[in-house]
C-alpha cells in the first residue's frame, strides 16, 4: 500500500530513517517499490467503546417508548451525589444519543427536595409518562423520600404530580431510593425500591398511590440497593447491586421467581469489575428489550475510565445474553 498526500497530490509519500517524507522524485515502479508500506499486524476496526453518553452519569434507567430507546441517569460528579436534576437521553441505535436537557430539576420543579437528584426510571401509562425518582435536603437533613412526576411526553417537562413525597423517610426501614416500575403482561405495574432492604408494591391504576397494606419486604441474601425487575418466556427476573458503589467491587447479582412478588431463587453475580481493562464499579444497571426480537442490552455505570471514583461515574450498555435453560450468561462489560 501508499499513502498520497493532500495538500500536494502530485508528491509521494515515502519512509525514510523512520520517518515519512514528501518526495519530488519521478514517479516510477521502482520508486512506488521502494516507498510502500507493509502491513506487519492486519487492520481490524476499532471494537471498544466508551461511556455511551459524555460527561458523568450514573444509576441509568433505559427502556423503549413508541421503538425508540431512551436513557434516564443520575447526574454525577458532586461530592455526596448532591446533583439537583435529571436529563433525559434518546437513540434510535443504541449508540448514536440526542440530549434533551434538564426533564426535572429539584429546586424551582419540587417543593420537598432540593438535592439527591437519584436514580430515575420512567414509566408509561393512561397515555402519560410517570418519573419515580429521590430527593433529599441541602440543609443537613440527609434522609431521602421518593417521588413521582408526570408528563406528556417521555422528554418532559415533568412536573411534580403529589406536591409530596410518594414514600415518606422513615416511613419504611431502610433508605427510600432507588425507584423502579414493572408492569406485568395484564397491564398491573409494581413499584419496587429501597437500600437495605427491597420492597414491593402494586401501585393503584392512577400510578401515583398505594395500598400501604400491600408493601411487602422481598430482600434477598446480599442486596444492597437498585431493584430492577423484568419477564421473559414467563420467568419473572429480579436483579439488584451488591456492595457500596464507592467500591470497585460493585456488582450485579440476580434471581428468579414465578410472579412479581417472588418467591425468588438466587442465581448468583452475572455483572462485575474487569481489572485487566480497568473497569471498576460496575453496577446499579438496567435492561432493556430490543423491540420485536429477544435481543437484550444492559445499561449501567462503571468508575470512570481512566480515574474516577464513586461519584464520578460513567454510563455504558452492553449485551446480556441468556442460557438455553434461561439463566442470565456472566455479562462482559467492555470499554
Amino acid at each position: 500500500m501508499s499513502f498520497v498526500s493532500y495538500n500536494y497530490p502530485s508528491r509521494r509519500i515515502r519512509h525514510r530513517d523512520f520517518a515519512l517524507w514528501l518526495d519530488t522524485y519521478q514517479d516510477t515502479a521502482l520508486f512506488r517499490a521502494d516507498s510502500s508500506f507493509r502491513l506487519t499486524t492486519p487492520w481490524a476496526p476499532k471494537t471498544t467503546k466508551g461511556p455511551v453518553i459524555p460527561g458523568l452519569f450514573a444509576d441509568p434507567h433505559i427502556t423503549t417508548f413508541n421503538g425508540r430507546y431512551y436513557l434516564y441517569p443520575t447526574t454525577d460528579g458532586y461530592a455526596g451525589w448532591s446533583g439537583t436534576y435529571y436529563k433525559a437521553f434518546s437513540s434510535s441505535d443504541l449508540i448514536n444519543w440526542t440530549d434533551h436537557g434538564v426533564i426535572l430539576d429539584h429546586g424551582p420543579d419540587v417543593s420537598w427536595a432540593d438535592n439527591s437528584a437519584w436514580a430515575p426510571a420512567v414509566t408509561a401509562k393512561n397515555g402519560k409518562y410517570y418519573l419515580y425518582f429521590s430527593g433529599g435536603l441541602a440543609s443537613g437533613n440527609t434522609a431521602k423520600q421518593l417521588g413521582v412526576a408526570v408528563s406528556d411526553s417521555p422528554t418532559g417537562p415533568f412536573r411534580d404530580a403529589l406536591g409530596r413525597p410518594l414514600i415518606r423517610s422513615g416511613q419504611y426501614s431502610g433508605q427510600a431510593i432507588d425507584p423502579m416500575v414493572f408492569t406485568d403482561d395484564d397491564g398491573q405495574s409494581y413499584l419496587y425500591w429501597g437500600q437495605g432492604a427491597a420492597r414491593v408494591v402494586r401501585l393503584n391504576s392512577d400510578m401515583v398511590s398505594f395500598d400501604p397494606a400491600q408493601v411487602r419486604v422481598i430482600t434477598p441474601t446480599g442486596y444492597n440497593e437498585a431493584p430492577f425487575v423484568f419477564k421473559r418466556n414467563g420467568v419473572y427476573y429480579f436483579m439488584w447491586s451488591e456492595g457500596d458503589t464507592r467500591s470497585e467491587d460493585y456488582r450485579v447479582a440476580y434471581a428468579t421467581g414465578s410472579s412479581s412478588y417472588g418467591p425468588w431463587t438466587k442465581r448468583g453475580i452475572v455483572l462485575q469489575k474487569r481489572l485487566e481493562l480497568g473497569i471498576k464499579g460496575t453496577g446499579h444497571h438496567s435492561v432493556v428489550r430490543a423491540p420485536g426480537t429477544d435481543t437484550w442490552y444492559v445499561a449501567y455505570h462503571r468508575f470512570a475510565v481512566p480515574a474516577g471514583n464513586g461519584t464520578n461515574r460513567e454510563t455504558t450498555i452492553d449485551r446480556m445474553e441468556f442460557n438455553a435453560d434461561g439463566t442470565i450468561r456472566p455479562i462482559v462489560p467492555t470499554l
